[in-house]
């Protein structure tokens, strides 16, 4: 037997040892991708859905989407390869049942067995305490009453909502293009929205964020990018592409949990 070919991996024990990251998503995710762009290669995701739902994406789906069960099971699914944090990457479900609802989501993974967790509405608060917003503009693929609902929630965390667009959308978030997005945002600016926070982990954002920076001289925030940012924050990680303020925030001294609301 030839050994030649083998000799040359003496020494090596394996591929490039990864980081990993539990993600918890909604049934109808279909953005995977764009997530994957935020992280460096040293990190790999991992997935796992939460069961099928019938009907839109209204309040009850919202509520639907933060079924305990569900949860815990997606979160036990995800704890054989042993990440170092488990995220949930949904917006309207941690979100819905205010500040109180978003941390109870995390209690659920924790006492599944996740190391740490983080929700998409949870990132959202680190990054408005880490930020010191005060007032944003928001836009959201949701119907009215969902909207409200983020209100609501950002009022926990002593945020105004100075101007709000939703596009009432009960399905198909995904498909929807970035020119809608970025007109939508361009819409929502006030001269006092200290930022732009764009809900929602399937509605497509990635490639806005930069441009919209640089033409409104404000952060962008969106949904995805939160998540992945705050995930990635607490392994001491930066995120990958854009977010020119948020990557100027310091790491954190240790694991971190929801800023208690004002």
């Amino acid at each position: 037997m030839d050994l030649t070919v083998c000799e040359q991996f003496d020494g090596f024990e394996g591929p490039l040892a990864q980081r990993g990251i539990g993600i918890v998503a909604p049934y109808d995710l279909a953005l995977d991708r764009e997530l994957w762009r935020f992280v460096p290669a040293e990190v790999s995701l991992h997935f796992a859905r939460t069961p099928y739902e019938s009907g839109q994406m209204d309040m009850d789906m919202a509520q639907a989407l933060r079924n305990p069960t569900h949860l815990r099971a997606a979160t036990r699914d995800l704890l054989h390869i042993e990440p170092e944090i488990i995220s949930y990457l949904c917006t309207s479900s941690t979100f819905v049942n205010g500040v109180a609802g978003e941390r109870e989501s995390c209690a659920v993974m924790r006492e599944a067995g996740a190391p740490d967790a983080l929700t998409t509405s949870g990132a959202l608060a680190e990054a408005v305490s880490e930020l010191n917003l005060t007032k944003i503009a928001v836009v959201t693929p949701y119907y009215a009453d969902v909207t409200a609902k983020l209100h609501d929630y950002l009022g926990e965390l002593g945020v105004e909502t100075v101007a709000s667009e939703h596009l009432g959308l009960g399905g198909g978030i995904w498909r929807v293009n970035y020119r809608t997005v970025a007109e939508h945002m361009l819409r929502v600016d006030r001269p006092d929205a200290e930022a732009i926070f764009v809900s929602c982990t399937n509605l497509p954002t990635y490639d806005v964020i930069e441009p919209l920076e640089q033409t409104l001289g404000k952060p962008v925030l969106t949904a995805n990018q939160l998540t992945m940012w705050a995930t990635l924050r607490r392994m001491h990680l930066p995120t990958v592409g854009p977010g020119g303020w948020l990557s100027e925030l310091a790491y954190p001294n240790s694991q971190t949990s929801t800023p208690a609301a004002s």
